[in-house]
């Protein structure tokens, strides 16, 4: 099982000193992030896609790109690919010269992001985002597997005797994952092709993750995949921690009640009963963590968001410390007790070469 964190890119100021990072700062701060969570033994960075402030990750190839010339064992991906807003032409380009860049340490989570003005800015209608999706995922999957496209859909212009350059390293694409928090339509996407399913178990009740995640699963048997248990499924996560439950709780507050994203609702109390966010000992998010099996059985990738709301560099590195070396490893033994033995790993590109997930010629 993969275990890593996810960022959103947020530059938000620290409620505990009023100061604001620059943007420069938050983007240099993120490459420490993620350098550390190699370092610390973790399998995954990703990094979402925002084309708004206070976000900055408006260009994930561009990070993961220098990242992967920094880094050498962690897997690079994105928190959310926009593949409603971005050419699909251009999505299949970049992300094959990461492939070669990564030595293939390179997967993509495709998604249709939160903000609505983004879709004019780019020249699509929001009205448009679940066809949008269907139909540019489509035309990226021939992208990668065809060596020559010809392509009319309603949304882009036409393509003609297209070839991808690069392609694909070892002629194998990057495994997506689909990722939604609410959209059964993503989950259906998901289990038509065989991809892996991201829930963004961040926000919702485990009932809600539960629907969604059984959802994907039972489709993904019936377009012929595999059993409902062998569907590759991710979990999204917050937490923040302390060796004692109770300073966690002291020094997080200030950051939950002011944080654009879930400030001024809820209390941290009420939001961490209701949701994943789990805020207290490492043994307090292994067992949380642990419990999210029972409602969506054994799954491969866990995500955790650690350095949002305007939590300064030094302490986020400190729960990467937390995490590493008090709850990452208790989380591995343990999920692995029952896991039954069809139940696949988390792709990686060479699992995905071993398999023999070579080219196919798609029907157009």
């Amino acid at each position: 099982m993969q275990f890593g964190i996810f960022t959103v890119g947020d530059v938000t100021a620290d409620p505990t000193t009023g100061r604001t990072p620059t943007e420069a700062e938050r983007i240099r701060a993120t490459v420490v992030i993620a350098k550390k969570a190699e370092e610390v033994g973790l399998d995954v960075f990703a990094t979402g896609e925002h084309h708004n402030p206070p976000f900055v990750p408006s260009s994930p190839t561009t990070l993961l790109g220098y990242l992967a010339a920094q880094t050498e064992r962690i897997v690079l991906s994105t928190a959310t690919t926009l593949i409603t807003t971005n050419d699909p032409v251009k999505i299949a380009e970049d992300y094959s010269v990461l492939q070669h860049l990564a030595d293939g340490r390179v997967d993509l989570m495709l998604g249709r992001g939160n903000t609505g003005p983004v879709y004019p800015w780019f020249g699509r209608d929001i009205g448009s985002a679940l066809p949008l999706t269907v139909e540019n995922y489509r035309l990226l999957r021939r992208l990668w597997r065809e060596e020559v496209v010809d392509w009319t859909g309603e949304y882009r212009a036409p393509l003609r005797g297209f070839t991808l350059a690069p392609r694909p390293l070892d002629g194998v694409a990057p495994f997506v994952w689909h990722g939604s928090i609410r959209s059964p339509e993503i989950a259906e996407l998901a289990a038509f092709y065989g991809d892996g399913f991201f829930a963004n178990h961040i926000f919702w009740p485990a009932s809600h993750t539960q629907r969604m995640v059984q959802l994907y699963r039972e489709r993904f048997e019936h377009h012929g995949h595999g059993d409902p248990d062998q569907a590759i499924v991710g979990l999204g996560g917050q937490v923040f921690l302390r060796p004692n439950s109770q300073d966690a709780v002291n020094e997080f507050r200030p950051y939950f009640d002011n944080a654009p994203v879930y400030g001024y609702g809820p209390s941290l109390e009420e939001f961490s009963a209701q949701t994943p966010l789990t805020v207290g000992s490492p043994q307090q998010v292994i067992d949380k963590t642990l419990g999210f099996r029972e409602y969506v059985g054994d799954y491969q990738r866990q995500l955790f968001l650690i350095d949002h709301a305007g939590l300064p560099l030094k302490t986020v590195l400190e729960q990467l410390d937390l995490l590493g070396e008090h709850v990452v490893p208790v989380l591995r033994k343990e999920f692995a007790v029952g896991r039954p033995a069809h139940v696949p790993a988390a792709p990686t590109h060479q699992s995905l070469i071993a398999a023999g997930r070579t080219p196919i010629r798609e029907a157009s």
